[in-house]
């Protein structure tokens, strides 16, 4: 069983324990985590606690992260903007407000449910709960994937990943006026040691490269295209935040007056591979949602 240790911070003082642990990993659920403090997985100074146990500064938390148990990812009928299928690949365009997979308390409506429905060859790499994800994207944002329907496919359209290879163009919305037309952010991302939820540029972070140019500039707010170098999780939210120009509507690292449109405005619109068996390269492009370029206009106005 493997062992995670953790020392309360300043910024964890008095919250409640289940909360605490369960923003160490987004893939923790508060109902996953409180099943543990009931089963005696955790102990805070030596000893077991309730999940409203009030945390204090210096508290010595040990978890004991059970074996995953086989959970029972059920295949669902969603209608499925797929964009490109053969036998080793399929490019798929994730509505804004769907979870790529299941985890642990929330094992239904997710895209991989919807996957698992629509055909039942995906590879295996990734175990029961991502089968065929090769690659995320974040809930709130819209846009192409591409899932591997075979482990041939799955460790060849990694290994891309892992060379930079793979064309990734994201559109998002800003707040602020970018004064110049092109950039890169060259800054590593790590875990907020002050918020575990949230990612941050920190010395001590994985090397993350965020290309942007503007494409348009209203009053307030610059529409922008970021091309990935790396693939960080949050890359783009934490890297325009990073220069000044947080993402409109995140709710995780945008400004408290924001627009409200339900989550950050960023959309995958151009995802470019080459094909695993045949070795010639695809590109993809995914217009912008309706609601995304209804913001748009309305920010001309």
């Amino acid at each position: 069983m493997e062992k995670m240790e953790h020392i309360i911070l300043e910024s964890e003082n008095n919250e409640r324990i289940d909360k605490v642990i369960s923003a160490l990993n987004e893939e923790w659920s508060r109902s996953l985590v409180q099943q543990w403090l009931k089963e005696g997985h955790v102990t805070v100074n030596g000893k077991n606690v309730k999940a409203n146990y009030k945390c204090m500064i210096n508290d010595q938390l040990v978890i004991e992260i059970p074996e995953p148990e086989e959970l029972d990812v059920e295949a669902e009928e969603m209608n499925l903007d797929i964009y490109y299928e053969d036998g080793d690949v399929l490019v798929v365009n994730k509505p804004k407000g769907m979870v790529v997979h299941p985890a642990p308390g929330h094992t239904s409506g997710t895209l991989v449910n919807g996957l698992m429905a629509h055909c039942t060859d995906l590879s295996g790499i990734n175990g029961v709960m991502r089968p065929g994800i090769v690659h995320r994207i974040d809930k709130d944002t819209s846009g192409l994937l591409m899932v591997a329907k075979n482990d041939f496919s799955h460790e060849r359209l990694v290994n891309q990943l892992v060379d930079k290879s793979v064309t990734r163009k994201y559109f998002a919305i800003v707040h602020g006026n970018i004064p110049h037309d092109y950039g890169t952010i060259d800054a590593p991302i790590g875990r907020d040691p002050v918020d575990r939820q949230r990612m941050t540029v920190v010395d001590s972070g994985k090397h993350a490269v965020t290309h942007f140019r503007v494409l348009d500039r209203f009053n307030d707010f610059t529409f922008v295209e970021c091309q990935l170098e790396t693939g960080r999780t949050h890359q783009i939210r934490v890297h325009m935040k990073y220069i000044g120009f947080p993402l409109a509507g995140d709710p995780k690292y945008g400004p408290r007056k924001t627009l409200s449109i339900n989550g950050q405005a960023l959309h995958a619109g151009v995802l470019g591979f080459v094909h695993p068996r045949t070795e010639k390269y695809m590109e993809f492009e995914a217009p912008l949602p309706e609601d995304f370029l209804q913001l748009i206009q309305s920010l001309k106005k």
